[in-house]
């Protein structure tokens, strides 16, 4: 049985969705309005449903609608993963690697994968983009990499664990906090929170945000500079800390509960089994990275 609808189709009510209608689709396509029109109608009539529904002078998705709308963009997404992989098998290796990782995923074993790569695949251009929250999904989402490390597998995709993240709540030893013991959260209330922004466009939070004073930094590496001048607590992935607790320039907070937490980083693979040979083989290196033993962080 052959398909009624083709995939130029497909793709024409999809923009008209994504783009907010017939006129935007047709600029997005470089297609005439009337060529688009013409498709979803084709759509319509060849099913014998009703894609869209006026409201007002506006176009709206029916219930069909947003099922087709769905699937369709499901077909159209398995349709271009094959093309690519098709190209790429046509081309052998790829010639370039695209990598989000979460700034939690420990730069000693991505250096050690990336070293790996290097030496089996010297001319591969690599672009690795370190990322915070929800910037790492949002790469994978908008197609701008092949492999992206998350703590937050989104909807659609398949995610292997590679490894357990430990967070510990630290502030630096003369810091007023150690001067209590048992400390509650309703405690760190009244001093001041070092946090990392979100370097997605939604800026997701995550943890504990409930203190009254909080600066917000960019990047881990400020983050544990501000803690180490006493400038504020932070809960920090134990990766991060060296050898600051055992030489006392930081000190583990005494908190009664929510001392710790833990949350899994996992390695998605965009293309998934349509991903090309490079793509494949730095996941590999990668995974393999993630076994290697962690430098002692000082924390029993």
């Amino acid at each position: 049985m052959s398909a009624k609808i083709t995939l130029d189709q497909w793709q024409a009510l999809i923009a008209v969705v994504d783009e907010g209608g017939y006129a935007n689709a047709a600029e997005a396509l470089d297609k005439s309005q009337s060529a688009i029109s013409y498709a979803v109608q084709k759509i319509e009539t060849e099913l014998g449903v009703r894609a869209f529904g006026l409201e007002g002078r506006r176009a709206k998705l029916t219930e069909t609608g947003h099922l087709l709308y769905r699937q369709a963009k499901v077909l159209v997404e398995e349709a271009t993963r094959i093309e690519k992989a098709a190209i790429q098998l046509s081309q052998g290796w790829e010639p370039l690697v695209r990598i989000a990782a979460d700034a939690l995923f420990p730069q000693h074993c991505m250096l050690s994968a990336l070293d790996a790569f290097a030496a089996h695949s010297p001319l591969t251009r690599v672009e690795y983009t370190e990322t915070v929250l929800s910037g790492a999904n949002e790469a994978l989402l908008r197609h701008e990499a092949d492999l992206v490390i998350t703590g937050r597998v989104p909807p659609g995709f398949i995610g292997e664990l590679l490894m357990p993240m430990r967070f510990v709540a630290v502030a630096a030893a003369d810091h007023p906090l150690h001067q209590h013991d048992n400390l509650s959260l309703e405690d760190l209330r009244q001093h001041r929170q070092i946090v990392i922004r979100d370097s997605g466009s939604q800026r997701v939070d995550s943890g504990w945000l409930e203190a009254e004073q909080r600066w917000t930094v960019s990047h881990p590496s400020t983050r544990i500079a501000a803690i180490r001048r006493g400038l504020g607590f932070a809960w920090v992935p134990e990766s991060e800390l060296g050898d600051s607790l055992l030489t006392g320039e930081l000190k583990i907070l005494p908190l009664k509960e929510g001392r710790e937490r833990v949350i899994g980083l996992h390695l998605v693979v965009a293309d998934g089994q349509y991903a090309g040979p490079a793509a494949r083989y730095m996941a590999e290196r990668i995974r393999d990275a993630a076994r290697e033993p962690c430098p002692d962080a000082g924390i029993e």
